[in-house]
């Protein structure tokens, strides 16, 4: 019998398993956080629009921020804007060629890493 070489059909458990390189998951995490900031600017334009419409407005909103569900929000969408930051000015300096080796890319994934995680820390704790 001749052994099938097509290629199998890949399911999201595979996904789960499978040993993505650290270059990947900053790309990946990176997409992500582009899309929770286009999500973002809803809440960020709903804020906008209610401390805009009148001084009550403007004193609900701020109590809504000092709540602590609102700086998490707040801390989440800084979060997203540093790590977002970080990981694009990787993919500008790749686009520039450097750091396009296997290294580089290792490199510059663990240097994303680093960087956007001291300034998420410290949104964090200028935000709570």
């Amino acid at each position: 019998m001749k052994k099938d070489s097509r290629p199998i059909n890949v399911g999201i458990s595979d996904l789960l398993v499978f040993g993505w390189p650290l270059p990947a998951l900053t790309s990946i995490t990176h997409r992500i956080s582009g899309i929770v900031l286009f999500v973002g600017i809803g809440f960020a334009l709903y804020g906008l629009d209610v401390s805009l419409a009148s001084e009550s407005g403007f004193a609900d909103l701020q109590a809504m921020m000092a709540s602590p569900i609102g700086k998490f929000i707040t801390w989440g969408l800084v979060s997203a804007l540093a790590y977002h930051l970080v990981a694009g000015t990787k993919h500008l300096m790749m686009d520039l060629g450097i750091g396009e080796t296997l290294e580089g890319g290792q490199r510059g994934a663990k240097l994303v890493i680093l960087f956007s995680t001291a300034l998420i820390l410290l949104a964090g704790y200028l935000i709570i």
